[in-house]
């Protein structure tokens, strides 16, 4: 099958050589079935998100031994299952996520970890949803518990999690403000029913916001939802309310932000580490009714996911470029060409 190493760890923007960390095998070796609830799924679609560049990079918290194939979230169509499986056959539309892997043509995955993909749903888009999309689950149902009227903040909002944080704030039924750089990102996001977008290249974001909020009679912001850290962060929390919800998502920013404890002591800021790989390992129910939710919202309109780029495998190097350029609203995503050949169980 075909798959995308990573053999040594390096910018994965450059093109695709020997002399790249990257490189495409066509003959990688078909994943098997390692076990009776095994699942073996030929991937439609995989999405690219800013972790798999940092990994590739070797910035990422979690290292693995090289070489090994990138990739966390997928959809596909299942080709065969192992004996003991009962709620997939042949020929299910699924979704998953994994630590590594999904940018190949087929995945091998627990029974347990996949997710059917609703009738009316698209299967690419249901490839860009289980990471951003939960990430922003997680972080404003369960930890942040956001509800209706509360005032939520979304920094880097054009991106792939700041679009899944904004259109679920929207569905709480907060009030969201949003912040961006460039005027097509601001449109778009002005298109999804965002209440305030502030322009990072127009002026102070401070002073922007302290407007809206003064204009609509608002205290301050509720949640601050930061997957960007540095000054971006700093100057937000000059805009929290008494008893916030700080959520620290990433540093796409390259600058990990200190919040000052003295502060938080004072105002009683809650302040959330959200690392939503880990709770496959420590709190699993919470991500499989999340991300169950995700799918049914998507299956009722109640969120879409925006493809902003699309590549194939050996385009790779240009999705990767994509994601460090800052060049996309929404989602990222490497396709595969549709096969219909599902194969018997095993």
């Amino acid at each position: 099958m075909e798959a995308l190493l990573c053999r040594r760890l390096g910018d994965p923007t450059v093109s695709i050589s020997s002399e790249s960390p990257i490189s495409i095998s066509t003959s990688h070796p078909i994943p098997s079935l390692d076990s009776p609830t095994a699942v073996r799924v030929r991937i439609r679609a995989t999405s690219l998100n800013y972790a798999n560049y940092l990994q590739v990079l070797g910035k990422y918290q979690e290292k693995p031994p090289l070489p090994f194939i990138p990739g966390s979230d997928y959809s596909g169509i299942v080709e065969s299952v192992g004996n003991g499986v009962s709620r997939f056959k042949v020929g299910d539309r699924v979704c998953s996520f994994a630590a590594l892997g999904s940018f190949a043509e087929m995945i091998v995955a627990e029974e347990k970890d996949l997710y059917l993909v609703p009738d009316g749903c698209d299967l690419v888009a249901a490839g860009a949803l289980p990471v951003a999309f939960g990430t922003s689950h997680v972080a404003l149902v369960h930890r942040a518990k956001l509800g209706p009227g509360q005032v939520l903040l979304v920094l880097g909002a054009a991106g792939g999690v700041g679009l899944s944080a904004v259109q679920i704030g929207k569905v709480c039924g907060s009030i969201v403000i949003a912040i961006a750089r460039g005027a097509e990102k601001v449109r778009f996001l002005e298109s999804l029913g965002v209440d305030h977008v502030v322009d990072l290249g127009k002026g102070s974001i401070i002073e922007s916001v302290k407007g809206f909020l003064k204009a609509r009679k608002l205290k301050g912001v509720d949640v601050l939802y930061d997957p960007v850290g540095g000054k971006l962060t700093k100057d937000s929390m000059k805009l929290l309310n008494w008893g916030a919800n700080i959520l620290v998502i990433g540093f796409a920013s390259g600058e990990i932000p200190v919040i000052p404890a003295n502060i938080a002591l004072v105002k009683n800021w809650t302040v959330h580490g959200l690392y939503w790989g880990s709770y496959r390992v420590y709190r699993p129910k919470v991500l499989e009714d999340s991300l169950k939710e995700l799918l049914s919202w998507l299956a009722r309109g109640l969120i879409s996911i925006n493809i902003s780029h699309s590549y194939s495998l050996s385009e790779a190097n240009l999705a990767f470029a994509a994601i460090k350029e800052r060049k996309v609203i929404g989602k990222v995503m490497i396709t595969f060409d549709e096969h219909d050949r599902p194969r018997s169980k095993l």
